[in-house]
């Protein structure tokens, strides 16, 4: 190959290569939107799926140790999601929470009654968990029952969760707190286990804190506010 018919396969090849880049810069900036409204659209369903009671939505963002209503300028990974009743009232609050599973991040949302003091919902939001046996913390029966009024009651100061959660071996649950964990998926079941204990231990507390926020704060219409 003579070095002239190089030099132009070269140009070549680098135009290409820049325009596939382009077109490829394009299509993500063109496609943003939708993929943010679909995943707002999850949300709102998984929101809904954890706090059963609840019909309408309101986003609170932690500020200076407390809770606000939540704007677009709120940082990602701070916001509670309280849910309300028909008549308004306060239902509970949903939680993202993450944490290590078996394969990467585990993304879960849970949902919080300040009534029972208990979780009383629990759907994952993204896992890479192994198909059949770690995928079974969002499918299997025994293991999603364990979120229907897991007690992360508060002791007397309301400080601390008095009794925090924790796994137990398949069968052997005897306290309300305890979760059973999934045979053959035992990773991923401690996965949940630790993130829900971490995660409780924060929010627990910051929202019985804030309960005169959260009730202050009903919508005053039937339409889900989700930021």
């Amino acid at each position: 190959m003579r070095g002239g018919d190089g030099g132009r396969m070269v140009v070549a090849m680098g135009s290409i290569g820049l325009i596939a880049g382009s077109l490829l810069v394009l299509v993500y900036f063109w496609t943003l939107p939708a993929i943010d409204r679909n995943k707002a659209a999850a949300l709102e369903r998984a929101i809904f799926k954890v706090l059963p009671a609840a019909r309408q939505t309101v986003a609170f963002t932690v500020d200076n140790g407390g809770l606000k209503p939540a704007d677009d300028a709120a940082p990602a990974g701070t916001t509670y999601y309280a849910g309300y009743d028909e008549s308004g009232r306060l239902a509970g609050a949903a939680i993202e929470a993450k944490g290590q599973g078996f394969q990467d991040t585990l993304h879960v949302l849970y949902g919080y009654s300040p009534d029972c003091e208990c979780i009383v919902g629990f759907t994952v939001l993204e896992s890479k968990e192994t198909p059949g046996l770690g995928d079974k913390i969002e499918t299997d029966p025994n293991f999603t029952a364990n979120f229907q009024a897991l007690d992360v009651r508060l002791d007397p100061d309301k400080a601390e969760i008095l009794n925090p959660i924790v796994l137990v071996k398949p069968g052997q649950k005897t306290e309300p707190w305890q979760i059973d964990s999934i045979t053959g998926a035992t990773i991923s079941s401690r996965a949940v286990a630790n993130i829900l204990h971490d995660s409780t231990a924060v929010s627990v507390p910051l929202l019985t804190h804030n309960l005169q926020v959260l009730n202050d704060g009903s919508p005053s219409d039937d339409t889900a506010d989700i930021n």
